[in-house]
């Protein structure tokens, strides 16, 4: 994975000027999750932001160094929104609770948008090999909290010893982002429920007899 670069203007910004950069990329982040990358211009994004070409420039060399503050800014977006569940989970209660979370948002939000992130990625995939290493870091660090959580429930004798935490926070991912996906084009939040539920059942398989509520 390449080094992530950090933006010169981001260096030598004032607070002043960091709260222009944050209200610039507040907006870019709300556009591209309805419009997309391609459908957004910097032009929309200076109209919702209220700057003018000249700042935009001020700030960003160019849209794609706009686009990898979108995407570091969804990241934590989305981080911070998991939830204290999220931070420690390491009871089936705690998976429960996150799973009911995570089902309620998009159930709240019509299903509008799927996954930031994985929208984000899909489009820059095959154009823009530092961004797709964002967002593909992005994932890694949320996928982090399952193999945490997994983890520790195995050590303390709540999972087996083959129990793999690598492997079954995949699982949680993949069931996570196929559901959100499915849960936007089918507008029925059923899908993402689904594939919670069976994800959570995998990691079910290896409870032991002290790990089964």
């Amino acid at each position: 994975m390449r080094p992530e670069r950090t933006p010169k203007t981001l260096r030598r910004t004032t607070s002043k000027g960091l709260a222009t950069r944050s209200r610039i990329v507040a907006a870019a982040a709300e556009l591209m999750l309805t419009r997309g990358i391609s459908g957004t211009t910097l032009d929309d994004i200076g109209a919702a932001a209220t700057v003018g070409r000249s700042q935009m420039y001020h700030y960003f060399a160019d849209k794609q160094e706009l686009v990898r503050d979108v995407v570091r800014q969804q990241t934590d977006a989305i981080i911070a929104h998991q939830g204290p569940d999220f931070e420690d989970l390491t009871t089936w209660e705690a998976w429960q609770r996150w799973r009911d979370r995570t089902v309620a948002d998009a159930e709240a939000g019509g299903c509008v948008g799927g996954c930031p992130l994985g929208s984000l990625g899909t489009e820059v995939a095959e154009r823009d090999a530092d961004t797709r290493d964002l967002v593909a870091a992005g994932f890694a660090r949320w996928e982090q909290g399952f193999h945490d959580g997994i983890r520790t429930m195995r050590e303390r004798g709540l999972l087996g010893p083959d129990a793999d935490p690598a492997a079954l926070a995949t699982t949680v991912m993949v069931a996570l982002q196929g559901g959100l996906l499915l849960a936007q084009v089918q507008r029925d939040v059923r899908p993402l429920a689904i594939g919670l539920d069976t994800a959570i059942t995998s990691i079910r398989r290896h409870a032991t007899g002290a790990g089964v509520s």
